[in-house]
């Protein structure tokens, strides 16, 4: 999406991940390692000088947020800027439950929730809402930044047949997530702060966001994740939810709010104050989010854009990219610090093309699509 902007501007893409041979850096005209475990001060070096020795004009960082957000001076004095959200809002959007307390204080609707750190708290919490929700499903992950790392569904009900013979679940047993949290303890582990609530069920919805500093939103469009499918969703409530958001926590640039229905209406269920993986997909509505995010970070002005196509069906579909081996074989390892105990670890994940099924009119080239998708996931 980047390379084929409207503008028809030549754009060069550098990329970093911290495997060496990441599907996403071949989509990149340069790649090159990033260190691994790195604190935030050490990280913000790294990038520094990484722009500094590339000369890049914009950098997109898809992670490593809370290092860089404060630091738009720093590399504006390299001749780079950066694209970031505010840093309060990238400190309160990293943490889960922080980012509940401030939504619900902002107006948007959010599910029931606690937030534990150890066994006890966490076996008071399933009790405590599994008692105000009317037998819901609960659910457990990791409160602070990890992707869909940690998330399981808590489910204590003996293993059915039909349960062996349908797709697999996270699925784990409350007295099982507890011991794990008090097996940590004793080791002298550390253990990060978990969110435990309701399994919200159904098709996840994911509004991609364009904003203005400042936290005017420009464009939404929201999409709808179930399987393979993909709906681009003509539904104004699932936009304002998220206009709320982004206006409350001053979003500039590109966001993704993802929300689910809880008894028949749509809650927060994370707000990411950077691209979604996902983004590429909004294409097929006829809208270059990421081009009008860089006019809008350059010039602000994002240009014109056209009235998005919206109710449409799109498709998932798998692609196979050789990578060849030894392709960062002339940089250097940068320094690795120990690995946190309970840190997972990264993974590099080739983002799947989008395909308009055979009733939709064609949208915008899959290939290109993938490429800019893999580098906005590097």
């Amino acid at each position: 999406m980047l390379r084929d902007n409207p503008d028809a501007v030549d754009v060069r893409i550098y990329g970093t991940n911290v495997q060496r041979d990441a599907p996403a850096l071949a989509a990149c005209d340069v790649g090159e390692p990033e260190p691994r475990y790195v604190g935030d001060a050490d990280y913000a070096a790294f990038a520094l000088d990484f722009c500094r020795r590339h000369a890049i004009d914009v950098l997109i960082p898809p992670r490593r947020l809370a290092a860089l957000a404060g630091r738009t001076g720093e590399f504006a004095d390299i001749g780079t800027r950066v694209m970031c959200s505010p840093p309060a809002a990238v400190d309160v959007l990293t943490s889960k439950g922080r980012t509940y307390e401030a939504a619900r204080a902002a107006g948007v609707p959010v599910p029931p929730w606690r937030v534990v750190s150890d066994a006890d708290q966490f076996l008071t919490a399933v009790e405590e809402l599994a008692a105000d929700t009317a037998g819901e499903r609960m659910c457990v992950k990791p409160a602070g930044e990890f992707s869909a790392f940690g998330f399981r569904i808590l489910d204590d009900r003996p293993l059915r047949l039909k349960d062996l013979l349908a797709a697999p679940l996270p699925l784990a047993s409350v007295a099982s997530v507890a011991g794990a949290m008090r097996r940590a303890a004793d080791e002298g582990e550390s253990v990060p702060e978990f969110l435990v609530m309701p399994y919200l069920e159904g098709p996840e919805i994911s509004v991609d966001c364009l904003s203005a500093p400042g936290g005017a939103m420009i464009a939404g469009i929201a999409r709808s994740k179930q399987g393979r499918y993909r709906h681009l969703l003509d539904d104004p409530a699932l936009v304002a939810i998220a206009r709320r958001l982004v206006g409350h926590f001053r979003l500039a640039y590109l966001s993704n709010v993802q929300l689910r229905h809880r008894a028949g209406r749509p809650v927060l269920l994370e707000a990411n104050p950077r691209p979604s993986a996902g983004i590429f997909q909004t294409a097929f509505s006829g809208l270059n989010l990421p081009w009008a995010a860089v006019r809008l970070l350059l010039t602000g002005d994002p240009g014109t854009l056209p009235v998005p196509r919206l109710g449409g069906r799109i498709a998932v579909t798998e692609s196979v990219l050789e990578v060849a081996p030894g392709r960062l074989a002339n940089h250097p390892e940068p320094a690795l610090l120990p690995e946190p105990a309970f840190l997972p670890e990264p993974a590099a994940v080739l983002p799947e093309p989008a395909t308009v099924l055979p009733e939709q009119p064609v949208r915008p080239d899959p290939a290109h699509l993938t490429s800019a998708a893999a580098t906005a996931a590097g």
